[in-house]
């Protein structure tokens, strides 16, 4: 792999893998603040003006990265990022949209999604 990125024809190819290489280390960064400062820095670096002509990978990279450099900062921020609650409740809502199918009625639909959940345990049959 050295001999293959000293070589002058893959110019592109080592700085391709260098751009690759500098992501992957700021998120194995253990400290993620640590991080941060770097993945700033090779976003920036990557909006330098002809850093890599005839390179439309590196193009397209810098163009993602800034659109996402709020997003991909913000991964630093923050201790466990993780989407996890947001899956869980995503689940627990395809489950109740699959059970109150065929209910065009929305009162209809509240209804049922209330019996499945739980919601009318106070009320229903309370006489027993």
């Amino acid at each position: 792999m050295d001999a293959l990125l000293a070589d002058t024809i893959n110019h592109l190819l080592k700085l391709t893998g260098g751009a690759d290489q500098k992501i992957i280390n700021c998120y194995r960064q253990t400290d993620k603040c640590k991080g941060q400062s770097p993945m700033a820095e090779l976003i920036e670096s990557l909006a330098v003006k002809g850093i890599a002509p005839g390179c439309p990978e590196l193009a397209t990279l810098d163009r993602t990265l800034k659109k996402r450099m709020s997003g991909i900062l913000a991964f630093f921020d923050h201790e466990h990022p993780a989407n996890g609650p947001t899956e869980a409740i995503n689940g627990r809502l395809e489950t109740l949209s699959g059970i109150a199918l065929r209910f065009h009625n929305l009162s209809n639909y509240i209804t049922r999604s209330l019996l499945h959940t739980g919601g009318f345990k106070q009320t229903i049959q309370i006489h027993l």
